[in-house]
């Protein structure tokens, strides 16, 4: 059951990517044509980024001790002393990057280069960040990986 909560957070949180990506390159071409799917998909975004953040603290509280104690004797210590903090502060700003993101394409992009320039930067921000904290779950999944096969 601890694989498909883990996993479960993963998908929704590469969901948040690439709907940022999608809004993104929208926004890029932002017209009247596409401004309802800006919309949508900044909504989705934001969705997936709450539920990816919701299953992951029932994951940390509940399946990440044992983890982190394997991290912690094994001979990558590191992926949880910096990676693992480390994402646990980009989360945040993702959280509410993401949160934000839908407020930010509430405007009218195609006439307003001002508040495209917003979603622009906030879509593209969430992309960036959400790919690191993909990087650092990496980084822990293979401490523990390397601490089980160091016992």
């Amino acid at each position: 059951m601890n694989e498909l909560i883990l996993m479960a957070h993963v998908v929704f949180g590469v969901a948040c990517v690439l709907t940022a990506l999608w809004v993104f390159v929208d926004a890029l071409n932002a017209s009247a044509s596409n401004q309802a799917r800006i919309r949508r998909m900044s909504c989705a975004a934001a969705i997936f980024m709450w539920l990816a953040f919701v299953i992951a603290g029932y994951w940390y509280v509940f399946s990440y001790p044992a983890d982190r104690a394997i991290i912690l004797k094994g001979p990558w210590p590191f992926a949880h002393r910096f990676f693992m903090e480390t994402k646990e502060h980009l989360v945040i700003l993702l959280l509410l990057l993401a949160t934000f993101l839908p407020i930010a394409a509430a405007g009218n992009l195609a006439a307003n280069k001002d508040a495209r320039r917003v979603v622009l930067w906030v879509a593209g921000l969430i992309v960036l960040l959400g790919l690191m904290a993909e990087g650092d779950g990496g980084v822990i999944a293979t401490g523990v990986k390397v601490g089980l096969l160091a016992r």
